[in-house]
């Protein structure tokens, strides 16, 4: 991405001044940097409010050595809401200095613009990339297209040069023609007072192809129907978006990475509510 402002020796050195700054005031507070499944605005926002961590979130693939970018803290996010802050922290952020190139492309390979509402796949290149899957050239071909690997990563690039995960393009959900980005739904819902954890999958739907389907762990002792989670998902999001239907569960099945496996949840009766 070439989104990134030049600083000069003055701006450098402020930059390093305001870091000093910001280091002296968290040094008593843990910080914690996250990768892997990107945490949604609210969990980030709900973690650095009651527990006082400071959170920072890094991106990147087994394919890529691991770390590709970094959601990079500027002295510009001290002027917004808490609120704000976190949807920047929510952001996959910018490319590592040490870990090589990183576009965000559409179909034809073109980089899409930057106004956080056109999607495209991130691609990397660099020293830091893997040169193949091992005895697979077929998936080695596939991935490495152009010269760049692909990462099947669907995001947006916000005018900052920030680059935001959507979905995994596998997940995201065609409904009616309409692209539907289940980690915006996932978002949306996990602000929801009563809910703890959610996972959202395409599951078939007679009139639209596919629809948004939500996989929903209730806090302790909360409770929240299935109208209730419409209601709020739709004062929330475009009512397309909204999920058609609900399944309340104990817990959500993941890898030991901590990811979901909506493969899983993709293949469970959706009818099995708890």
């Amino acid at each position: 991405m070439h989104h990134h402002a030049v600083r000069g020796a003055d701006g450098f050195d402020q930059h390093r001044q305001w870091a000093n700054r910001t280091n002296a005031r968290n040094a008593a507070r843990a910080r914690i940097l996250t990768a892997g499944a990107p945490p949604a605005a609210a969990t980030i926002e709900r973690i650095e409010g009651e527990l006082g961590w400071v959170i920072t979130q890094a991106y990147g693939l087994t394919e890529t050595s691991p770390f590709i970018t970094i959601c990079e803290p500027r002295p510009e996010h001290d002027a917004l809401t808490s609120g704000e802050r976190c949807a920047v922290k929510a952001c996959q952020g910018v490319e590592l200095l040490t870990s090589g190139e990183l576009r965000v492309v559409d179909e034809d390979g073109r980089e899409i613009p930057a106004d956080g509402e056109t999607q495209g796949e991130i691609v990397v290149r660099g020293n830091a990339v893997m040169k193949g899957y091992y005895e697979d050239q077929e998936a080695t071909d596939e991935a490495m297209r152009g010269g760049w690997f692909h990462t099947g990563d669907a995001a947006v690039v916000h005018a900052s040069g920030y680059a935001e995960i959507r979905d995994r393009i596998k997940d995201v959900i065609i409904s009616g023609g309409e692209n539907i980005s289940s980690v915006e739904v996932e978002g949306v819902l996990l602000r929801h007072p009563a809910v703890q954890e959610v996972a959202i999958v395409g599951l078939p739907h007679e009139r639209w192809g596919e629809a948004p389907h939500a996989f929903v762990v209730l806090k302790a002792g909360a409770e929240a129907s299935e109208a209730d989670l419409r209601e709020f998902a739709r004062a929330n999001l475009a009512h397309f978006k909204a999920p058609q239907g609900f399944t309340f569960v104990a817990e959500l099945p993941k890898t030991a990475t901590g990811k979901v496996q909506k493969y899983v949840l993709r293949g469970r009766p959706a009818i099995a509510k708890q």
